[in-house]
């Protein structure tokens, strides 16, 4: 009798958006990106073994589905887990959605790590397991050391790499959420590749997904980012998660700032601010406080809007600074704001109201390593272009937000009363508001002096005179 050995398929996946192909295609079909397919060996029995669900090999119980009717489906929301962070149940959407999973993608060294260790080691009340692939047990100690925590017997640690072994550990220990730092360097032994490969990152992400679906616990996968910015791996890791939240900021700034890309059970728009001190993240309830420089007067080119992010508002120094084009063509340089917009505000303080900048450098710098996506920062953006233009600082005590359209109108701008209140709270003397937002709006509430303006011009007539 001879044993017939099952083949090894070789199979092409795209780096891109995981599209599958038997051959090799120069142009992926699926999203059209030339030369992202890379060969891939999968062993003969994955399918077989992938039908076999992680939940039942760690015995956990299985969730049994069925065809339901939609007015059947109850209206009420899982409870969700308290994480005891503030800023990352915002960004969660409310908190952690059992048998959710999450990815949380940041640069090396900018603190994924510390904020997922520092949060567990504050969870006594849920058994925890955190699954380390990068770190040993004595460097994740001395991390932990470090950060300020009671003591916690239901926060569990293993250092392994095997999908297969951790399965085993999570029979074993039966914990209630899961923590994979990082989804590159776990590898299963279905596929013969090495770890942090396409075909390794995507099979045990799906494999933890099976489980975390059928058996209610969720996950939280760490992921490492590539130096275009992007999550590694292939796209389609981004597509199997729940929520991906990406931790930003940088390393020269103690300010670090938690974003959703993408969240099924929450809005996108949410901010997390944390500040990196010695003892771990600190959270910032206040970001306005941090991000205003505390004096700046006599100086041109700085400007105040009142931002929001999410339903948060916040101040924000927007610095401005133009000066004589020493070689033939100008730059335009923006560092925290949209360069495309840039160059429409020049365009419109050029046309519509008459300044010059076509041999002119023009810089900005949203101060703090801030990312502002508010449309309403376009009114800051011009005043401090032209405080510099002109070397004439802006007054203290004065804040403003409106979004300019391209024939110089100041344009209305959403939630224009918690915009108000910030200011107010911060001690700013006088606001610059879109006139079309004071329709039906109690202004006589507020102790601030607005100044409500229809054009450009109007506005930088009441900074300038």
């Amino acid at each position: 009798m001879y044993s017939i050995m099952a083949k090894d398929k070789i199979a092409y996946v795209c780096s891109n958006c995981g599209q599958e192909s038997a051959k090799w295609i120069g142009k992926c079909p699926s999203c059209g990106q030339w030369n992202t397919f890379k060969e891939i060996r999968v062993a003969a029995d994955t399918k077989q073994k992938a039908a076999t669900t992680a939940a039942a090999s760690t015995g956990h119980a299985l969730r049994k589905n069925k065809v339901l009717k939609l007015r059947d489906i109850s209206n009420q929301d899982d409870p969700r887990i308290d994480m005891h962070d503030e800023e990352l149940n915002r960004v969660l959407g409310g908190g952690l959605v059992p048998g959710s999973i999450v990815l949380l993608g940041g640069e090396p060294g900018i603190g994924k790590s510390t904020l997922s260790l520092q949060t567990m080691l504050r969870m006594p009340e849920k058994k925890i397991l955190y699954v380390s692939g990068e770190e040993s047990a004595h460097q994740l100690k001395m991390r932990a050391n470090r950060i300020p925590h009671d003591e916690n017997d239901n926060f569990l640690l293993l250092c392994e790499n095997s999908l297969e072994h951790i399965f085993e550990h999570i029979k074993e220990e039966q914990p209630e959420l899961i923590i994979i730092d990082s989804i590159q360097t776990i590898m299963t032994e279905d596929v013969e590749s090495s770890a942090g490969s396409i075909a390794q990152v995507r099979e045990c992400a799906s494999s933890l997904l099976r489980f975390a679906k059928t058996s209610g616990v969720p996950v939280i996968l760490i992921g490492h980012i590539t130096k275009e910015g992007t999550l590694a791996g292939p796209k389609i890791l981004e597509h199997i998660v729940d929520t991906v939240i990406q931790f930003e900021g940088d390393q020269h700034y103690m300010y670090r700032i938690l974003r959703s890309m993408k969240n099924r059970f929450g809005s996108t728009a949410e901010l997390g601010i944390y500040e990196m001190q010695q003892n771990g993240l600190r959270q910032v309830s206040n970001p306005s406080e941090l991000l205003l420089t505390q004096d700046h007067d006599g100086l041109s080119g700085i400007a105040i809007s009142s931002a929001i992010e999410g339903v948060r508002p916040f101040l924000v120094e927007t610095q401005a600074l133009v000066s004589t084009a020493a070689y033939g063509t100008p730059q335009r340089s923006a560092t925290g704001f949209d360069q495309r917009r840039l160059n429409m505000l020049l365009a419109v303080l050029e046309k519509r109201v008459g300044f010059k900048l076509m041999q002119k450098d023009v810089f900005i710098n949203i101060a703090g390593g801030l990312r502002v996506t508010d449309l309403a920062m376009d009114l800051s953006i011009i005043a401090a272009v032209l405080s510099s233009n002109v070397d004439t600082p802006i007054e203290n005590g004065w804040c403003m937000c409106g979004e300019v359209g391209l024939s110089g109108e100041v344009r209305p701008v959403n939630r224009i009363e918690q915009r108000i209140a910030e200011a107010e709270k911060l001690g700013f003397s006088d606001m610059i508001v879109p006139k079309y937002n004071m329709q039906g709006f109690d202004a006589k509430k507020y102790h601030i002096r607005l100044h409500p303006v229809r054009k450009v011009e109007e506005a930088l007539r009441a900074l300038f005179g």
